[in-house]
């Protein structure tokens, strides 16, 4: 069947009938010609039998007067059947009594041990049947005859029924051919009709195009299934098409949407940056003016300008932080390759001054990853700085910068500190906006800052988690792509 793999459904019908009627004449020759062949077999055998025994009998005299001339003289009647070669006479001791030869060079069959005992026997010798038949005289063995006659009878047969069978399987394979090149039309045409169909549709996309070939069996249901689909496909296809209108459509409408927003929010940044800032300014300058002039006041009022100026200050970090966080959102990323090796060196240097006092640092060998520059040193500013911040009370503050390999695709970095630690059930809220798990008397702080980090991080296709024990320390992890470039 692979063979044929790539042969038309025409060749295939043609070559389908050609074969079974070829087989099936050549079966029924073959079965023909060996019945022949047995009945020719046999119709040999009995002729050579009754000539056997006409001889033998003529012979009886012979050999029971031990008369060998006389043997030969009767043997001498064979050469009447021209198919037979030669013959012997053997006496009961299985001795050569009388002969004859057709031709001298004839060799004449032998008499093989128990050959002819049974009373009558055949064998075939090379192109040869051999037949022995038992002379007897009163129910005693007298002797043996023993003719040998050649096959050219049965092999003229065998020849007349190849060359008959051969004429009529050529005639026969003659006529199947011009009966299955006339029928394989019927099947044929509509399979490459409905062939031809379908590799139009698929290069012109024209789901409105149908297959003809209405018909009451196999191959009308075939085109009228096909038809069908095409009719599904043609609605489906529809239905796609609106579907995605309607998707452009809102697509469209969200884009406009976001675009609006993006303005307002623009607004409201240069509001905060402005409209709140001024009053912020005059709070925290008044302030200071009725510090000045603070003589009058008692301890409670000098106390109260002390928490108007550090509202203000406060109120004033949290608008500078909170657009920060809306610039994170709306700036484009500038993708390169990045070596936090180098940048985390920088962050580090930076922040040892605000530390004042010492901190026992272990930066590890950190991977160049793919991402923005600036963004990524926000997002290692505020880790650093929060672990500065929280092992503050630390007798001996200890802070790792390390990298753990995550496989080839990204890499992942932890910052962790020995500092005052988190309960982990409240793990969930650290990247939240204005998020604190620590009152702002102890450790001061916007809860801006991991929100800035987590969001830089989403931007860049990673992720962020973190682990902690109260009085333990805590661990920042997060991922970033690797540079495969670099990596090469």
């Amino acid at each position: 069947m692979l063979a044929f793999g790539g042969t038309s459904v025409r060749s295939k019908l043609i070559l389908a009938s050609i074969l079974s009627s070829g087989t099936a004449l050549l079966v029924v020759g073959a079965v023909i010609t060996s019945r022949d062949l047995s009945q020719l077999r046999q119709a040999l055998v009995r002729r050579m039998s009754v000539q056997a025994e006409i001889v033998g009998t003529n012979c009886l005299s012979a050999l029971l007067f031990n008369d060998p001339r006389s043997a030969e003289a009767t043997l001498g009647a064979l050469r009447a059947d021209p198919r037979v070669m030669s013959g012997v006479l053997y006496d009961s001791d299985g001795t050569v009594f009388a002969t004859y030869a057709r031709h001298p060079s004839i060799q004449a069959p032998a008499l093989d041990a128990g050959f002819g005992d049974g009373g009558e026997e055949y064998r075939l010798n090379g192109n040869h049947l051999v037949l022995a038949k038992q002379v007897s005289f009163e129910g005693r063995k007298a002797g043996t005859v023993v003719v040998a006659s050649d096959l050219s009878e049965i092999d003229d047969a065998i020849l007349r029924n190849v060359f008959i069978v051969g004429s009529v399987l050529v005639i026969s394979l003659t006529i199947a051919l011009v009966i299955a090149s006339w029928l394989q039309r019927d099947i044929s045409q509509p399979i490459r009709h409905l062939a031809e169909t379908a590799r139009r549709i698929s290069q012109d996309k024209d789901y409105s195009v149908r297959a003809v070939g209405e018909r009451a069996d196999e191959i009308g249901s075939l085109v009228t299934a096909f038809n069908e689909m095409l009719e599904e496909i043609r609605h489906q296809e529809a239905a796609l098409r609106t579907a995605h209108d309607r998707l452009e459509q809102r697509v469209v409408q969200r884009t406009a949407q976001l675009q609006a927003a993006n303005d307002e929010l623009e607004a409201f940044s240069y509001s905060v940056s402005h409209d709140l800032r001024a009053p912020l300014r005059h709070i925290s300058g008044f302030a200071e003016i009725l510090k000045e002039d603070a003589e009058g006041l008692g301890e409670a009022g000098r106390r109260y300008l002390d928490k108007i100026s550090q509202s203000a200050t406060r109120m004033g970090q949290l608008i500078d932080d909170l657009l920060v966080f809306c610039r994170m959102g709306r700036s484009e990323l500038q993708s390169a390759s990045v070596d936090l090796s180098k940048l985390v060196e920088q962050v580090v240097e930076e922040a040892e001054p605000d530390a004042k006092r010492s901190i026992d640092w272990h930066v590890g060998d950190l991977p160049t990853v793919r991402g923005d520059e600036a963004m990524l040193r926000v997002v290692l500013v505020n880790l650093v700085s929060n672990a500065i911040k929280y092992t503050g009370k630390t007798p001996q503050p200890r802070i790792e910068i390390q990298a753990i390999e995550d496989g080839p695709a990204e890499v992942i970095v932890c910052v962790r500190d020995n500092g005052v630690g988190f309960e982990m059930e409240y793990a969930s809220k650290l990247f939240g906006v204005f998020q604190r798990l620590h009152r702002s008397d102890e450790f001061e702080g916007t809860g801006i800052g991991l929100a800035n980090v987590r969001r830089i991080v989403h931007r860049h296709e990673g992720r962020t988690w973190a682990e902690g024990d109260p009085g333990h320390g805590a661990a920042f992890y997060f991922s970033l792509p690797r540079d495969r470039e670099a990596l090469e």
